[in-house]
C-alpha cells in the first residue's frame, strides 16, 4: 500500500514543477479530495448514500473540489488546485490531469431517465483550467483540452482542442515543449483556430482588393497627354 501511495505522489510531483517533496504533495487539495472520494465511492457502492454524500460535502468544504461519490476514477488522477466539479456518471481512466475550475458536467435527458450523463476521460487526458466538458462524450486517450474550452462532442485520441465550441488544433504547427502539455494548451499565436481563420480571411481580402484595383485600372479611359 505504501508503494502505491509513493508511486501516486511521484506521479503528481512529475506533473507539478512547484512540488519539492512527496510530503508537500500530500497537502495538495486535489490529493486530499481524491483520497476522500475513494472513501465516498466505497460507501456509495455499498448503497450508504447518506454517508457517501457526507464525506463528499466534507471534502468539498476542505478542498473546494466537488466529486460526486458515484464517479469512477482510475489511478494517478491529479487535480491541480481546486474549484472543480465532477458529476455522478463521469468516468476517468489512469494518469489524467485536470486543472482548476473545470466542470465534467452532465446533461438532463428529456425522457427523465438517468443513465450515462457525464463525460468519459481516457488514459492520459489533460484538461486545462476553466474548461467545461459536458455530456456523455468520450475524450480519447492522450487528448488535450485547452483552457476555457467548451467541449460537447467526442475528442479523438492524441489531439488538442481549444475554443468555444472546442475545435481541433494542428499542434504540429505550434511551437511547444514536447511531452506533457501544461494546462492542455499549446503555446503559440496560431493555436486558436478562430485566429487562423481570421488570418485566412485577411489574406483573401487583400487578394480581392488587388484584383479590384487591376479591374478598375483596366476600365478607366487612357489619360490624354497634355499639349504644351
Amino acid at each position: 500500500m505504501a508503494s502505491t501511495l509513493f508511486a501516486y505522489l511521484d506521479s503528481v510531483k512529475a506533473r507539478d514543477p512547484a512540488a519539492r517533496s512527496r510530503w508537500e504533495v500530500l497537502l495538495y487539495p486535489g490529493v486530499l479530495a481524491l483520497g476522500m472520494h475513494r472513501i465516498a465511492h466505497w460507501l456509495y457502492g455499498g448503497r450508504l448514500y447518506f454517508l457517501a454524500r457526507f464525506v463528499n460535502h466534507l471534502a468539498r468544504l476542505l478542498t473546494a473540489i466537488d466529486i460526486h461519490p458515484g464517479a469512477v476514477i482510475g489511478r494517478n488522477f491529479f487535480i491541480d488546485h481546486g474549484f472543480t466539479v465532477i458529476g455522478e456518471t463521469a468516468e476517468i481512466e489512469d494518469d489524467v490531469t485536470i486543472y482548476q475550475s473545470v466542470t465534467l458536467g452532465g446533461t438532463n435527458p428529456s425522457t427523465g431517465v438517468g443513465g450515462k450523463r457525464h463525460p468519459t476521460l481516457r488514459h492520459g487526458v489533460v484538461v486545462g483550467s476553466g474548461a467545461q466538458v459536458l455530456g456523455p462524450i468520450d475524450v480519447g486517450a492522450g487528448a488535450r483540452i485547452g483552457a476555457n474550452a467548451v467541449v460537447t462532442r467526442d475528442v479523438d485520441p492524441e489531439t488538442t482542442v481549444v475554443g468555444i465550441p472546442a475545435r481541433l488544433v494542428d499542434v504540429a504547427t505550434v511551437h511547444y515543449s514536447p511531452g506533457f502539455v501544461p494546462y492542455g494548451t499549446p503555446c503559440g499565436e496560431n493555436c486558436d483556430p478562430a485566429l487562423t481563420r481570421i488570418v485566412e480571411l485577411e489574406e483573401q481580402l487583400a487578394a480581392l482588393n488587388t484584383e479590384v484595383a487591376v479591374l478598375r485600372d483596366q476600365r478607366l479611359p487612357p489619360r490624354k497627354a497634355k499639349i504644351a
